[in-house]
């Protein structure tokens, strides 16, 4: 009996090393460090939630190229030293496209009758626009370009100016004014001074 004793309590305390042992091999669990992929998602999320204020405000920010369209009444005046002179109010159409914030191109259509001893039949130019934005709303511009001025009794064309402003009253409308020189020469000139609205589209 005392040698079946000892060899069970030598199993026994076999055992309890071997499972102390075990024990003290196992790898304590730790926090794992996030893989690259979840740490550039959470990068991306944290970007996009900070880029979103800008692009609600890219939003309502206009596209170009703008088209455009107005319509005007036109009151117009010709001096003339060694002719007839009149002035009169006419209607005037213009339609154009703005490239950027600063530059745009612009035509002009216009017709009028007189009270005096000259009447226009039609005016038609082309124009270079440039565009100074005092605010999201309001700018000013200047036009330079070519105009045909066709009267009842001459049809005459040559270099043109002129400035305006606009005003935003809506999304897509503004209103407008503008002076023009459509003729500059040494014996007359031809003026018009336009007020109306233009749609953007």
């Amino acid at each position: 009996m005392k040698l079946l004793a000892v060899p069970a309590a030598v199993v026994m305390a076999g055992a309890f090393a071997t499972t102390t042992q075990a024990q003290q091999t196992q790898p304590q669990t730790q926090a794992q460090p996030q893989t690259q992929t979840q740490t550039q998602t959470q990068q991306r999320t944290q970007t996009q939630g900070q880029a979103q204020p800008r692009t609600q405000q890219q939003a309502h920010m206009p596209m170009y190229p703008q088209g455009y369209i107005g319509a005007d009444a036109m009151f117009w005046d010709l001096s003339n030293d060694v002719g007839p002179s009149g002035d009169s109010a006419g209607l005037r159409l213009r339609g154009g496209a703005q490239f950027n914030e600063f530059f745009g191109v612009e035509a002009h259509l216009g017709t009028g009758g007189s009270d005096g001893p000259v009447e226009l039949d039609h005016l038609i130019g082309a124009y270079g626009k440039g565009i100074l934005p005092l605010s999201q709303e309001f700018r000013l511009y200047g036009l330079a370009g070519i105009t045909e001025v066709d009267f009842d009794v001459s049809r005459e064309d040559g270099f043109s100016y002129g400035a305006g402003a606009e005003f935003d009253i809506a999304p897509n409308f503004s209103v407008g004014a503008d002076y023009m020189r459509y003729l500059d020469r040494s014996d007359r000139t031809f003026d018009a001074a336009s007020v109306g609205l233009r749609f953007r589209f």
